[in-house]
């Protein structure tokens, strides 16, 4: 998969910008809050999945404008694909081929990407939700069940969490049969994301020990453990028994969206044993380890963004990533223009107040 082309209108600070990018490297270079990032979340975006920085709709909209638009033209197997996307405050809409597409994630089908970022370092010393979403993002890319799994997830779980805010602590008969009927949904729909994260685990847990000891050298051994908010009881028992504590504090409290991923170095806790650098190595060997599994499944290799990665790393562990990297095309940033011996940019693109500088 290659992005040829891409278009932003209104875009955060882009009021209209055209691209075509190189279909190995390109480099995207400026100073600091003049759009660089801007251009590598506006082609996340296009994967359907949230934007990596967090923002919601409406900080993705220039101010002023009624709604943004990124466009950009796919080539997988030698067809061409337009993919589009309007992102207004509460309501995004996107398109494949001037066909409406039904699920955001469903735009996974058409672009697939891995991330690689500063904040990166808090998926493994962060809150479990940041590592729920990076492996719920892998299994949507994947898995077209799971994806509907998911969404399915979200919807049983805000309107479960609504009866019990309107229940206002109390279990009268009409709550209860309600309950009971979420409870079941619960139990088989949050069984069953369980399971497929756990089945994820056990494939990246090889290669990111793999990609880990490339990245930072040594023999070091990681591995990935899934953290079940429920123990060992079906997940409907649990809801059974913990009902009484959640009609008091009015939300779910066992189930995947409270589960976490533990990542172990040496047998012990990386977000609280492993030091600042042995952190960061893992964060890159998960994003190669994700990498890896997607294309192996896909067989099709995602594009590979890249932000400002290199700033935060010293010579020795820069030089491993660049060789750990993936032959795929890569889009990435730099506020001083340069990359470390061994990226060879086709494409170099300075972005200054949100326009397209020289290109080179």
């Amino acid at each position: 998969m290659i992005i040829d082309r891409l278009w932003l209108t209104d875009f955060r600070n882009h009021r209209s910008t055209e691209l075509r990018l190189d279909h190995q490297v390109s480099l995207i270079t400026g100073r600091n809050g003049h759009g660089k990032t801007n251009l590598l979340e506006a082609i996340a975006l296009l994967s359907g999945a949230r934007s990596f920085r967090g923002a919601s709709a409406d900080a993705l909209v220039m101010a002023g404008a009624a709604a943004a638009v990124v466009r950009a033209e796919v080539v997988r197997d030698d067809r061409t694909s337009l993919v589009e996307m309007q992102l207004a405050p509460g309501k995004t809409r996107a398109q494949v081929n001037r066909q409406a597409v039904r699920r955001l994630r469903d735009l996974s089908d058409v672009v697939r990407v891995v991330v690689f970022g500063p904040d990166d370092l808090d998926l493994v010393k962060g809150a479990p939700a940041g590592r729920r979403t990076v492996i719920d993002d892998v299994l949507s890319d994947i898995d077209v069940r799971f994806r509907q799994d998911r969404i399915d997830l979200d919807r049983i779980l805000r309107q479960r969490n609504n009866l019990l805010r309107q229940a206002k602590g109390r279990l009268n008969p009409d709550v209860a049969s309600t309950l009971d009927v979420w409870d079941s949904q619960l139990g088989v729909v949050g069984e069953a994301v369980t399971r497929a994260r756990r089945q994820l685990l056990d494939d990246l847990g090889p290669l990111i020990e793999q990609f880990y000891t490339s990245v930072a050298g040594g023999t070091d051994h990681v591995a990935l453990r899934y953290h079940c908010s429920w123990g060992t009881a079906t997940l409907t028992a649990a809801l059974s028994e913990g009902r009484v504590d959640e009609l008091r504090r009015a939300t779910t409290l066992v189930g995947p969206h409270r589960d976490d991923i533990v990542i172990e170095l040496n047998g012990l806790p990386a977000r609280t044993h492993a030091s600042q650098g042995e952190q960061r190595s893992l964060a890159l060997a998960l994003r190669l380890a994700v990498h890896h599994r997607i294309t192996s499944v896909m067989g099709d290799p995602p594009l590979v963004l890249l932000d400002d990665v290199f700033s935060e790393l010293d010579d020795h562990r820069a030089t491993r990533l660049i060789d750990c990297l993936p032959v795929a095309q890569i889009v990435l940033t730099s506020a001083t223009g340069t990359v470390p011996p061994g990226i060879r940019p086709g494409l170099v693109v300075e972005v200054r107040n949100g326009e397209i500088g020289e290109v080179g």
